[in-house]
């Protein structure tokens, strides 16, 4: 019996005298504030390290936007263009199939159709902008060839504007409206196409926007390869129900992060060199949250608050101070639905230089079109009184200042009676069934002449706080457009978390989180920029370096 119990007795001995196994550390806390792509993008980065995450949001991230009658509505509609490799990858680990074929676009003015955007991959690929010539060469109807051919000047703007850190500052501090005439952009070829484009791309005209970001945008979208301008929607449901809310129910899944709707961060609480606890109200009881590290993944607006609410980080962080100083643009998103089906060329359009829109930009979607094989949804179940499901339009005004004041009536009968028959005229033929105007202030970013500089940094002046959105500066880190862009936003969350790794604020363990890159630039841009940056470097040397900019 001894003998059998020589094995218990000497573990037991060996387990009395071993030294106790080493407690594993804590996870850290990291505050996420803003659930949008840049927030969500950060939340999932930060899980994957193993960090506990809140996410605070003031709006319901989790809960799908509807109309009064229950209808879906969306702010704003939003494609998803050629090159967003991260949101692709994003939707496929979702199990996702979300999206619509690549669509054509067209363009409308008030003497009716000016240009149609065509599927460029539909089309034999050449180097860019060859292709882009040649697939687009009969697709406008009234803009003639030779003030086409005047964007000539943009495109060696654009093999310039990187040249330098400080090359990049001059054009920033230009606006595109400059530019163009400094280029020798023809005036028809701004007002016709390049304007438009600008008012429903970055939301503000010409005269209005930084010719940095612009370059960019149009570049990013349009010139870098042939298939950038390639766009496609959602098939079912809107941006909230279809792509946010999986995605956020799975970061839920994971058990460490925690997304909070209705949340409003009232200060960053700021002790020694770092913020140490984030403040917040849930209705009117008010909570603190000890965190290890902060991610602002939030608009100017969210900025400004969350600044004036703490004054001791406003004082030591002047990078986060000078982010909430840049204002942002008005947006209005209407739904409309018709009790007769229009039929159109195209599923998208654009509408420009309509003295209606009051200096807005216009677009309009055709949601039965995009969405014909879940109608059922888009009516949530209902019809018009005559009992039929006509067409459901998507109608969004950017630059809205002077629509938004305007009665819900008034807005809806400028689309039905004035603006929409003028692109096709069976819409003067068609009733309303049902509408729903909702007003969204100062919700987009504006990328303002000399606002580059301000906009806030990736990796703020706060060792622990970083920032993440479409409008952040990345830095080393920097991807795609240094715009308005969801693959932009959602990359820049998950470089925050890089960032915070970086910075050692996720312990010892914590690694780089992999990103996408986009597609390489083509060798003609980059055989142009480095002949360029010879050239101009040369004459940098003597003064006259890119003279046009200043």
């Amino acid at each position: 019996m001894a003998t059998l119990l020589l094995p218990i007795l000497f573990a037991t001995s060996h387990a009395l005298s071993a030294p106790a196994p080493a407690t594993a550390p804590a996870p850290k806390r990291v505050a996420v504030v803003g659930a949008g792509w840049g927030g969500l993008g950060a939340a999932k980065a930060l899980a994957a390290q193993g960090v506990e995450v809140t996410v605070l949001d003031a709006g319901q991230p989790l809960v799908e936007m509807t109309t009064e009658s229950g209808k879906p509505f969306d702010l704003g509609q939003r494609g998803f263009w050629k090159d967003y490799p991260n949101l692709n990858a994003l939707g496929d680990e979702l199990g996702l199939d979300p999206y619509t074929d690549f669509t054509e676009s067209s363009f409308f003015g008030p003497e009716g159709l000016e240009a149609t955007a065509p599927v460029f991959s539909g089309s034999m690929e050449l180097p860019s902008p060859l292709g882009q010539v040649f697939a687009s060469f009969d697709r406008f109807k009234r803009l003639p060839l030779a003030d086409r051919a005047s964007i000539a000047g943009l495109l060696y703007a654009m093999v310039d504007l990187n040249r330098t850190p400080e090359t990049f500052a001059k054009y920033d501090r230009m606006s595109a409206h400059e530019l163009f005439r400094t280029m020798r952009v023809s005036e028809r070829l701004v007002e016709d196409f390049l304007k438009p484009t600008l008012l429903v791309g970055l939301f503000k005209p010409p005269e209005e926007l930084s010719a940095a970001v612009t370059m960019e945008l149009l570049y990013f979208y349009a010139l870098a390869h042939q298939t950038a301008f390639d766009v496609r929607w959602l098939k079912k449901g809107t941006v909230q129900s279809t792509l946010v809310q999986p995605f956020a129910e799975s970061l839920e899944a994971t058990g460490l992060v925690t997304i909070k709707g209705g949340c409003f961060v009232a200060s960053l609480d700021y002790d020694g060199d770092r913020v140490a606890s984030v403040t917040y109200k849930e209705g009117e009881a008010a909570h603190t949250l000890d965190v290890d590290g902060v991610v602002l993944a939030l608009g100017s607006t969210g900025m400004k608050n969350v600044m004036r609410g703490s004054p001791e980080l406003a004082k030591k962080a002047g990078d986060l101070s000078l982010a909430a100083s840049l204002d942002a643009i008005d947006v209005v998103a209407v739904r409309i639905w018709l009790d007769g089906v229009v039929d159109t060329d195209t599923p998208v359009g654009v509408l420009s230089r309509f003295e209606e829109l009051r200096g807005a930009g216009g677009t309009f979607f055709l949601l039965d079109q995009l969405q014909k094989d879940h109608l059922d949804e888009l009516w949530a179940g209902s019809t018009a009184d005559n009992g039929a499901r006509g067409s459901v339009l998507s109608c969004d005004f950017y630059n809205a200042g002077a629509i938004a004041p305007l009665s819900d009536d008034a807005i809806v009968s400028l689309l039905m009676d004035t603006l929409l028959p003028r692109a096709y005229p069976a819409f003067g033929k068609v009733g309303v069934a049902d509408a729903c105007v909702r007003r969204f202030p100062k919700a987009v970013s504006w990328f303002s002449p000399g606002s580059f500089s301000k906009r806030p940094p990736l990796a703020t002046s706060v060792p622990n706080v970083v920032c993440a959105g479409d409008w952040v500066r990345m830095g080393d880190r920097e991807h795609g457009a240094k715009g308005l862009c969801q693959e932009r936003a959602l990359v820049s969350g998950y470089e925050a978390c890089n960032e915070l790794a970086a910075r050692g604020v996720l312990g010892k363990q914590a690694t780089e989180v992999a990103v996408l890159p986009v597609r390489d630039d083509e060798v003609a841009y980059t055989t142009g920029a480095r002949v360029n940056g010879a050239v101009q470097g040369a004459l940098d040397r003597v003064g006259l370096g890119s003279f046009w900019v200043r």
